[in-house]
């Protein structure tokens, strides 16, 4: 461990200059409005340009295989925040991943603006999952160590950091979308890697003055004699996964639908292996022990979530694109349009969801709690959308209201749920694997796209009430179980509120 303390952290960091939060905040805000600005306009665009015919500027590929490579493409981006997370807490610390993440990223989307190149697209692909897995985990765990374990501001400045993201994530579909509709595909792809450029000035521009030591500590460095066997595990797995890999293609085994199986078990027993390894190191007290057993059905509910929350790029951007009548009240609405309706909402009651935990205190509901009532809203979402197919049935287009509807009941879910799992990972984590458990906090969203890839394969028109009904039944169920176990979950958390 580093001989420098929380608090010593908490001390270095201007604790005024940003709406009453510390001055960092300003920095973090703006560096991930940035990154979310690139990822979601390029997010927004992305299905289309794989489904859509060569002639029209995509690349041809079929509508259930664009689907599931979106879906193991938003997998691994929050599955590599494990590497980003590890490389923080034991060899150069958050600041840097967050430095490092962001450059791979902007050359990620310059490579992807080339355009009609399979292989680039998967090259671009495997340079943003790298980058986000290095940025996206480091930049919230250095917002949660701005403030004291007891700072009761730590809810409400992840709001506003929360605000940040969405901010990002509203303006750049709309942007990104026009540019793709009027110049093609590769001018919105520009346009994300130059969001990205921004980013990094200004975290490098501001970081120094305003976050203090947050960032550059290496909570569990490692000694040298693990840096070497480090590199001989890193050297000899690499040559193993090449090997694999290679007889795999040989042989014929390596299919779209093998990686997708593959994924899909990865994102759900590598969590298991990161709470399995952080409970029984020696490094966890037994508090931190009992904190990492309350955050287990957290991390159930937000898969649960997360599953239902990330469909919007996938079902939701081939209904809005398929099944909803684009022209509306003499406007012609671009399909990726829709995709800005998410963060526009978050924008809106991102305030309001703050000012009320603020105003609540000590008598808001208990973490458990709020995380039920994000699976309650989550699960209407998608019944909600079973209303128009009931009645209109599987051909008719339906009104984009609908969609907006749906959009807006989803939202109240998140934010009860995803600011507020931002904020319980960093009072929960064990301070020897603070970075590492943000991770683990991410790895939820990957664990979730990892299973929608094999989910997104059974939505048709002719499936839909069937997938909407059972998932958005199963969410609520599960909110349920989650609001009665709830006090019980609350009394592992041993202390934190």
């Amino acid at each position: 461990m580093s001989d420098v303390n929380k608090q010593q952290v908490v001390d270095s960091v201007p604790q005024k200059g940003f709406f009453g939060h510390p001055k960092g905040l300003f920095t973090l805000f703006f560096t991930e409005f940035w990154e979310r600005f690139s990822y979601y306009g390029m997010r927004a665009i992305l299905v289309f340009y794989m489904y859509y015919e060569v002639s029209k500027g995509g690349l041809g590929f079929d509508e259930a295989t664009a689907l599931a490579i979106m879906s193991i493409y938003g997998s691994l981006v929050y599955m590599s925040g494990i590497i980003g997370g590890w490389l923080a807490d034991r060899v150069f610390g958050s600041s840097k991943a967050i430095f490092y993440g962001g450059v791979l990223i902007m050359i990620g989307h310059i490579v992807l603006a080339i355009p009609n190149s399979v292989p680039l697209l998967f090259v671009s692909m495997g340079l943003i999952v790298l980058g986000t897995g290095l940025l996206k985990p480091n930049v919230s765990n250095v917002v949660g160590e701005m403030y004291a374990e007891s700072d009761n501001r730590r809810d409400s400045g992840f709001s506003v950091f929360y605000m940040s993201i969405n901010l990002g994530g509203f303006i750049s579909p709309l942007i990104v979308g026009g540019l793709q509709t009027s110049y093609g595909f590769h001018w919105g792809f520009a346009t994300a890697a130059i969001g990205m450029f921004i980013g990094l000035v200004v975290f490098v521009l501001t970081k120094k003055k305003n976050l203090g030591l947050a960032g550059t500590v290496v909570g569990n460095p490692l000694s040298a004699d693990e840096k070497k066997t480090t590199i001989k595990i890193f050297a000899i797995s690499a040559v193993i996964i090449a090997i694999i890999v290679a007889i795999a293609i040989m042989m014929g085994w390596l299919t779209l639908k093998s990686f997708v199986t593959v994924v899909a078990v990865l994102g759900v027993l590598i969590p298991i292996c990161y709470f399995v390894t952080m409970y029984r190191s020696k490094k966890t007290t037994d508090v931190e022990r009992s904190r990492l057993l309350a955050y287990i059905p957290l991390f159930i509910a937000a898969v649960m979530f997360w599953s239902i929350q990330e469909q919007t790029s996938t079902v939701l951007a081939t209904y809005a694109d398929k099944r909803t009548q684009l022209d509306f009240m003499g406007i012609h609405i671009a399909p990726a349009w829709f995709q800005s309706l998410n963060p526009l909402f978050i924008i809106a009651l991102s305030p309001v969801f703050a000012a009320i935990w603020l105003k609540l205190g000590n008598r808001q509901p208990i973490i458990p709690r709020k995380f039920s009532l994000g699976l309650l809203f989550a699960g209407l979402s998608f019944l909600v959308i079973l209303i128009p197919s009931y009645f209109g049935g599987e051909n008719a287009l339906v009104s984009p209201l609908w969609l907006v509807l749906s959009y807006f009941i989803i939202v109240v879910g998140e934010l009860f749920l995803s600011p507020v799992g931002l904020s319980a990972t960093t009072k929960l984590a064990p301070a020897a694997f603070s970075a590492q458990t943000m991770s683990l906090w991410f790895l939820s969203n990957a664990a979730a796209q990892a299973i929608n890839a094999i989910l997104v394969q059974f939505y048709s028109p002719d499936t839909e009430m069937i997938y909407f009904g059972v998932i958005g039944g199963v969410s609520i169920a599960l909110g349920v179980i989650l609001f009665i176990m709830g006090p019980k979950i609350q009394s592992f958390m041993k202390g934190v509120l």
